[in-house]
């Protein structure tokens, strides 16, 4: 894992953060949603960097930063493969 350290603007750390909130994961999140959201990354790398076990969980923390889940064709299938491999 590759440490960046950062200086934030006191308004830049006050906006990422909500008070009690740990600005080190609030920045963290913020990265791993930008990436997301410029489809750097799959919803499933962003639910594994934020620590998250279930699907529901990272749509959860998507729903809450009002980002929609993408779902593409590929998930589909794979999600019908899995299903077929458990006998669902």
């Amino acid at each position: 894992m590759r440490h960046v350290p950062v200086a934030l603007p006191d308004e830049l750390s006050t906006a990422l953060a909500a008070p009690g909130q740990d600005l080190s994961r609030a920045a963290f999140e913020a990265l791993a949603l930008a990436a997301y959201r410029e489809r750097k990354i799959s919803a499933a790398q962003l639910r594994q960097l934020l620590g998250y076990e279930t699907r529901m969980e990272g749509g959860a923390f998507l729903k809450n930063h009002g980002v929609e889940l993408e779902y593409t064709l590929e998930d589909i299938e794979r999600d019908r493969d899995t299903h077929r491999q458990l006998g669902l």
